[in-house]
């Protein structure tokens, strides 16, 4: 009895080692297309990102672009869109490995272009937008009602989407799953709010085994803290990324001022009165004065922002689309950064190399400026 076991048992290990010997020999086959099924990987990836940022200068009429960029290699130009909304524009390209870049232009050379910058005044993350007498675009860009977004890059949203959508879609149909996101300044700030668009599309037909790797290059804020914990959130572990050189002023815009209502609740804030009042007359007198009156003036700061960049730009902006209706805009003009940051640090080498003339206020945002950073930081 006992032989017979153990004779079954070596019977029993050598058919699992021929399994996986043929298991083993079957994947060793597979593998080919397994990595071409995914090339996208997470994390930040030097060489990608100088790939984008030379598709994203290839928009050949931006206005700082007087340098010879080189296409990457292994790509090519499939279509160009038309000019859009305030002179919005889009390209897509292709990877010899399937993977579709989708690059948004930054701001040109003309005052409608500029004016979606200055259109700062800040609406809900959710609603929708009236285009012109036949066209409505509704949006989603956050899960929380209380993140907000910028009027104008919103309004550039609205006028290319669904022409994206539409290339997104017949990609998918020809296999190709894998899609870079890129743009830098105003380009950048457009492509947060596309990758938030894409995730919260409601469409039956858009397909859901999409893979996107976000750029946002050079890019100002394009929302409140609440939008950029939602960016920050559906890019996690990454996926969508920053990147920024420390001496360009850009990333720094829009105008941002936070006031007691830009708060989570519940907060310190929400009974500041009620507390003061078990107070003595003393510190009810000199701290309740203090903050009635810091309260008071950044609220009224922020009102005026939200007239002049919102109410105010909208008047504007109709003239150069007539049929556009302005979106109720939220009482808040509080600004922050999104996307996992890759800050770009100058040394005294670029400093000595790069060296304001009093006139060159985008001395910090050009291609070489942060391709010479990104080659000597994550490339040396």
């Amino acid at each position: 009895m006992k032989t017979y076991i153990i004779s079954r048992s070596k019977s029993h290990s050598a058919y699992q080692r021929l399994l996986r010997l043929v298991l083993t020999g079957c994947l060793a086959l597979l593998m080919p297309d397994l990595a071409i099924a995914q090339h996208l990987k997470p994390g930040f990836d030097s060489k990608e990102y100088l790939d984008m940022l030379a598709i994203d200068f290839l928009h050949a009429d931006t206005p700082w672009t007087n340098n010879q960029i080189v296409p990457p290699e292994h790509a090519r130009l499939m279509y160009r869109s038309p000019e859009t909304g305030l002179h919005n524009r889009w390209d897509l390209w292709l990877r010899d490995d399937q993977t579709a870049v989708i690059s948004i232009r930054g701001t040109v050379g003309n005052k409608e272009s500029w004016m979606e910058n200055f259109f700062a005044g800040m609406i809900p993350a959710s609603g929708q937008l009236q285009l012109n007498d036949s066209t409505i675009f509704k949006y989603r860009l956050a899960k929380e009602d209380k993140a907000f977004v910028h009027a104008g890059w919103t309004l550039a949203l609205a006028s290319m989407a669904p022409d994206i959508v539409k290339h997104i879609k017949e990609l998918h149909q020809k296999g190709i799953k894998e899609f870079l996101i890129s743009g830098h300044s105003q380009g950048g700030a457009i492509c947060f709010l596309l990758r938030s668009y894409l995730q919260y599309l409601d469409d039956p037909d858009f397909p859901k085994d999409v893979i996107y790797k976000t750029y946002c290059s050079a890019a100002p804020k394009p929302g409140n803290l609440y939008y950029a914990y939602d960016f920050d959130y559906i890019t996690r572990n990454g996926w969508g990324f920053r990147v920024v050189n420390t001496r360009d002023w850009v990333p720094e815009t829009p105008f941002s001022l936070q006031t007691t209502n830009d708060f989570n609740t519940p907060n310190p804030f929400m009974n500041v009165k009620d507390a003061l009042k078990k107070q003595n007359i003393f510190i009810r007198l000199i701290v309740g004065g203090m903050y009635n009156k810091l309260d008071r003036s950044s609220k009224k700061a922020s009102r005026r922002m939200q007239k002049m960049l919102g109410k105010r730009l909208s008047k504007l902006v109709k003239k150069s689309m007539p049929e556009y209706v302005p979106p109720p805009f939220v009482e808040s003009h509080a600004y922050s950064p999104a996307g996992t940051p890759v800050i770009l640090y100058p040394d005294a080498a670029y400093d000595s190399k790069h060296v304001f003339d009093g006139k060159n206020i985008f001395l910090h945002h050009m291609y070489m400026s942060y391709k010479e950073l990104v080659e000597r930081i994550y490339q040396e």
